[in-house]
């Protein structure tokens, strides 16, 4: 496991696939629900993103239009798989 100059951890394919297979299950709440579990999961518990670059990366995903926490779901697990690759 990779980390990046935040001191977030860089998931392998197999729990970043464990992941996002858990959350497509777990969709109690919406939106707001899998927001929040992300945040909670993806900043607090795993440490794959910072807190600050989640926080942005939500900020933009609300200015474009569609569902906001599958844009955050995309972002996230692409800014993963790059940050693993180098």
């Amino acid at each position: 496991m990779a980390r990046d100059l935040e001191g977030s951890v860089a998931p392998s394919f197999g729990e970043a696939l464990r992941f996002w297979l858990m959350l497509g299950f777990v969709n109690f709440g919406g939106p707001t629900g899998q927001i929040a579990l992300m945040h909670e999961e993806l900043v607090g518990r795993r440490r794959w993103l910072g807190d600050d670059r989640f926080l942005h990366a939500l900020s933009f995903c609300l200015l474009l239009p569609g569902p906001e926490a599958q844009q955050l779901a995309i972002y996230t697990g692409c800014c993963s798989y790059c940050r693993r690759r180098s």
